[in-house]
């Protein structure tokens, strides 16, 4: 036969994990609303909110690591960017980091 104390030990261990279950299912609830009103709110549904005839840049490639060279040599390299919209895209102000 078990003490009392044990069997009021594993009440309380059921009563914790229990209430850590309903807990993450909670949060599980709240999140899963925060996240479907924030998705309907922007207007998430795989449809593009650019307005009609603007212009819509696309770099492939926006990183290049450049391999080790001596200070002083002049090295070069050839960033790719594309207008995938329908007007005209100006390009103004370039910098390098």
């Amino acid at each position: 036969m078990e003490l009392p104390w044990t069997e009021l030990l594993k009440t309380c261990r059921r009563l914790i994990f229990m209430r850590i279950l309903y807990m993450k299912k909670k949060t599980f609830v709240v999140f899963a609303l925060v996240f479907g009103i924030l998705f309907f709110e922007t207007g998430s549904f795989g449809v593009e909110n650019s307005p009609p005839n603007s212009p819509s840049v696309f770099v492939p490639e926006n990183r290049f690591k450049f391999d080790p060279v001596l200070e002083g040599t002049e090295i070069k390299h050839d960033f790719i960017v594309q207008n995938k919209g329908t007007a005209p895209l100006n390009i103004e102000k370039v910098r390098t980091g």
